[in-house]
């Protein structure tokens, strides 16, 4: 798989969650992709838990902005150094990062995405 194909798919994820829209997030998918977002919480089944998703984000921000850093490309992964910038529907400015490892299937779809930050990190700025 290209690299050129790699970082399409991730730009698309990046703006689908940015612009809140579920259908556009979850064509980067394949149809049994798992996600571990963020470690250490129990993997979801992406194509069964997609609208939660995009849903409290919708609930929650106003605006969403996704900045990729650095994106790494080896075979068929990718590890991504993001930051995210929102607005909450109360007003409230957050910033948040960190790192998304992503896989890719044959089909240039993400099979697996393994997500490294902290959602208390934003959840407190939310909150202050």
């Amino acid at each position: 798989m290209s690299n050129d194909t790699i970082e399409k798919v991730i730009a698309a994820y990046y703006t689908n969650i940015a612009a809140m829209n579920p259908e556009g997030w979850l064509d980067n998918f394949a149809v049994d992709a798992v996600s571990h977002d963020p470690v250490g919480e129990p993997p979801a089944k992406v194509h069964e838990g997609y609208r939660q998703f995009i849903g409290q984000l919708q609930a929650v921000f106003e605006k969403l902005e996704a900045t990729t850093e650095h994106i790494f490309i080896a075979s068929n992964e990718a590890a991504v150094k993001w930051t995210m910038t929102g607005i909450s529907k109360s007003g409230k400015s957050v910033q948040f990062e960190g790192i998304t490892i992503f896989e890719m299937n044959a089909d240039g779809k993400i099979q697996t995405t393994r997500a490294y930050w902290s959602p208390a990190q934003m959840i407190a700025q939310l909150r202050s």
